[in-house]
C-alpha cells in the first residue's frame, strides 16, 4: 500500500487480517508476527488484525476507516491511487471466502491475488460505453494483452490472439460487444481447454446513451482530450501486445451497430461457464469543459 504525504511518497506494507479465533489459536497466531516482522526486516509494516466479528472484520471497512486514522495522526493520506490489496480469499472455486475481494471493492482499492494466475475478461456492451476507457483503467496496468475485433477484423483471429497470450502465461481482456452467448461461446470453450478462469464484466447504459458518446467523441471531444487520449497510449515499443490501442482517432460507428446489438443481445449467464459476472454502470468522467461539450444536444440527423 502507498500513501502520500505532501509531495514526498512514503511506501507501506499493511497486513489486514480476520482472527476472530478462540484464545489459544490467537496465541499461536500472535507468535507468528516476529517472524513476518524478520521476514519483512528492510520493509516498513503495519499489521491490523480483527479479533471480533464486528465493523472491523473483513469485508467491513472498518479496518480501513482505522488506517486512514492511524496515518492520519502522522499527517499522511493514503494515495488510493498508487495502492493496492492483495488477497487470497477472492471468491474464484477453491477459495475458502470472497471477503478480500470485497473487501477491496467496498474501501476501493484494485484487487489481485497472490498467484500469477492467468485468466480470459470477456467485455460485454454497447459500443460506446467506456470498454476501452475501463481496460486501460484498470488492466492495462497489470500487463492483461488487449484484444479488439476493430483491429484484428475477424473473430477467428481474435480466438487466436487469446489463445497466444495466455500460452504465453498473460492474461487477456476481450474488448468486443460480444453480444450473445453464441459470440462468447468461443472464448468459454478456449478457457475450458486452456484450463484458465474466464470472468465477464457487463458494460451497462442505454442505445441512446451509447449513441450519444459516439457522436461525442466523434465530433466534439476538446482538442486537449484528444491530446490526452493519444499521450495515455502504450509506447510504440509495447504497442505490439495491444493492438486495439494503437488508434486514437474516434470514427463515428453507424447507427445499426447499435440497433444490431440491441437486437441480439442475450445477457449474458454463470451457467455459460463464466466464473463471475460483474456489471458496470458508465459515468461520466472528464473535466468541466468536457462535461460541457458532453451535455451538449447532438444528432446529426432529425429536428
Amino acid at each position: 500500500m502507498v500513501a502520500t504525504e505532501h509531495t514526498e511518497e512514503i511506501e507501506r506494507v499493511v497486513i489486514i487480517t480476520n482472527q476472530a479465533l478462540k484464545s489459544a489459536a490467537l496465541a499461536d497466531w500472535k507468535r507468528k508476527v516476529p517472524v513476518i516482522a524478520t521476514a519483512l526486516s528492510d520493509v516498513p509494516f503495519r499489521i491490523l488484525a480483527a479479533t471480533a466479528r464486528d465493523g472491523y472484520r473483513k469485508p467491513m471497512p472498518g479496518m480501513w476507516y482505522e488506517l486512514e486514522r492511524i496515518f492520519a495522526l502522522d499527517g499522511v493520506e493514503i494515495d488510493k491511487s498508487a495502492s493496492i490489496f492483495v488477497g487470497d480469499a477472492a471468491g474464484r472455486q477453491g477459495d475458502h471466502a470472497s471477503t478480500d475481494r470485497k473487501w477491496a471493492l467496498n474501501v476501493g482499492l484494485p484487487f489481485y491475488t497472490p498467484e500469477p494466475k492467468r485468466e480470459i475478461v470477456v467485455f460485454v456492451g454497447y459500443p460506446s460505453l467506456g470498454k476501452s476507457s475501463f481496460y486501460m483503467k484498470h488492466f492495462q496496468a497489470a500487463d492483461y494483452v488487449h484484444v479488439n475485433q476493430d483491429t484484428l477484423r475477424t473473430r477467428d483471429k481474435c480466438v487466436k490472439a487469446v489463445r497466444e497470450a495466455v500460452q504465453e502465461g498473460n492474461s487477456c481482456v476481450v474488448d468486443n460487444t460480444n453480444r450473445n452467448a453464441e459470440t462468447r461461446r468461443h472464448y468459454v470453450e478456449l478457457a475450458k481447454q486452456l484450463s484458465v478462469p474466464i470472468r465477464c464484466i457487463v458494460f451497462e447504459g442505454s442505445l441512446e446513451l451509447a449513441w450519444h458518446n459516439n457522436l461525442y467523441r466523434a465530433f466534439n471531444l476538446p482538442p486537449s482530450t484528444v491530446e490526452r487520449e493519444v499521450s495515455y497510449l502504450l509506447p510504440s515499443s509495447r504497442q505490439d501486445a495491444y493492438p486495439g490501442l494503437k488508434q486514437p482517432k474516434r470514427e463515428l460507428l453507424p447507427y445499426n451497430a447499435f440497433t444490431s446489438f440491441r437486437a441480439q443481445y442475450e445477457e449474458p449467464q454463470l451457467k455459460e461457464g463464466f466464473q463471475e459476472i460483474k456489471k458496470v454502470n458508465w459515468v461520466f468522467e472528464g473535466d468541466e469543459e468536457e462535461r460541457r461539450r458532453w451535455g451538449m444536444w447532438l444528432q446529426i440527423d432529425g429536428k
